[in-house]
């Protein structure tokens, strides 16, 4: 059965009145976090040790620079490259008695110059041992968590990466390289409690932060830069800053604030439902970037050297966040080809990169593909005169009843 469009049509003009009822408060907001951002009188200083020193209940950027920096794109070199990666997956279906899983990594290898050249592949991976679908832990407890929903995407996410170093490793040419990853270097879905530190330690230490070590490595002996791209993002942390620099009370405490104010007509009210992307589309001309600043998310402390950086850039019709190591973001010409080479793939992919789009389009798996896995799954097992067993939910699916 299709969605009642009849029946959602009035709360959708409800949902429009409320979102246009609020929209003069939120200018005002607007107004008053630029005046923040735009104040040159604010000491950087000043700012820097009220967020370090404060007791903070969300996570405010650590300005790098003046808040209301920017800058211009470059031009871009004669010659390039750009390598990227993404992936897709398929989960292992627990109403299946076989269990396996697939991981798809789209790649692309862009060359641009005297002698362009491209390369677009995909590179499938099924995992079906048990050593695949499941983690142990070390220390002998017999722990075993199943590889499987979230952390299948953390493990997707990394064979991405592992993936982009073993092509930045492959270059041949000493020309300007750019890695671009889709989504954030900040492994935010590591920080659940629900995840214990052994699988930490291998997704991250193990995974993901050794692949950065090995591009850094090979960054230090050729020009390659590290970057990601977050498209519409929904960020405040710049905003976060802000409310830090309206507060009025030093040290910053929230907790003791919600004490003073419980019905929760808090100072920094006056920038509520503002996002870094608004900020950055009023001060930001278009191919403009900001300033730069540091994520102060607690995985961060484990990343070492590799410690993540953003900045904000103006393409056309929206505003990207840009995520980088501390490696790229101090090192002024790294930083510029990343502002540079990303501007200019946005152009040639009608305002988003192309080289991501086309290390997309790679990597899909379509539910066509999935069904046409799980035939060729069952075949085989067939073949091999191994029974199939699914559950009744399963079976239920495949059969219409009414």
């Amino acid at each position: 059965m299709s969605l009642d469009l009849d029946k959602i049509a009035p709360q959708v003009e409800k949902m429009t009145e409320h979102i246009d009822a609020g929209d003069a408060e939120r200018q005002k907001h607007l107004a008053k976090a630029m005046s923040v951002l735009c104040d040159n009188s604010l000491s950087l200083d000043d700012l820097k040790n009220k967020i370090t020193s404060g007791k903070i209940s969300w996570m405010p950027a650590e300005p790098v620079e003046n808040l209301s920096n920017k800058y211009s794109p470059g031009k871009p070199p004669a010659n390039f490259t750009i390598l990227a990666t993404d992936g897709s997956q398929i989960d292992v279906d627990r109403h299946h008695s076989t269990r396996y899983f697939l991981i798809n990594i789209g790649s692309v290898y862009l060359k641009y110059g005297d002698s362009p050249d491209a390369l677009l592949e995909s590179r499938p991976q099924l995992y079906f041992d048990k050593t695949d679908l499941v983690m142990a832990s070390p220390d002998g407890s017999n722990r075993e968590v199943a590889i499987e929903g979230s952390l299948l995407g953390i493990k997707r996410d990394i064979e991405e990466f592992k993936c982009l170093t073993q092509m930045a490793a492959s270059l041949k040419e000493e020309i300007p390289t750019l890695l671009l990853a889709d989504g954030t270097l900040i492994r935010w879905n590591l920080m659940s409690k629900d995840i214990p530190e052994f699988i930490v330690s291998e997704f991250l230490e193990k995974g993901f932060l050794k692949c950065l070590d090995d591009i850094k490595e090979i960054s230090d002996k050729k020009m390659i830069a590290l970057a990601s791209y977050i498209s519409y993002p929904r960020s405040s942390d710049v905003v976060g800053a802000i409310r830090i620099a309206i507060c009025p009370n030093e040290p910053v405490n929230c907790d003791k604030c919600r004490r003073e104010h419980p019905n929760g007509d808090y100072p920094c009210n006056v920038v509520d439902g503002i996002q870094d992307k608004d900020l950055f589309s009023t001060l930001l001309e278009n191919g403009e970037r900001s300033a730069v600043f540091i994520s102060r998310s607690s995985i961060q402390e484990r990343y070492g050297l590799h410690r993540i950086y953003f900045y904000y850039v103006n393409i056309e019709d929206e505003i990207a966040r840009i995520e980088i190591p501390e490696w790229i973001a101090r090192n002024d010409t790294l930083l510029d080809i990343t502002h540079t080479l990303i501007l200019d793939q946005c152009h040639k992919g009608q305002g988003y990169p192309v080289a991501l789009s086309e290390a997309h389009e790679q990597a899909v798996v379509t539910a066509a593909d999935r069904e046409s896995l799980q035939a060729l799954v069952e075949a085989s097992l067939s073949g091999k005169n191994i029974q199939v067993n699914k559950s009744a939910k399963s079976s239920s699916k495949r059969t219409r009843w009414i």
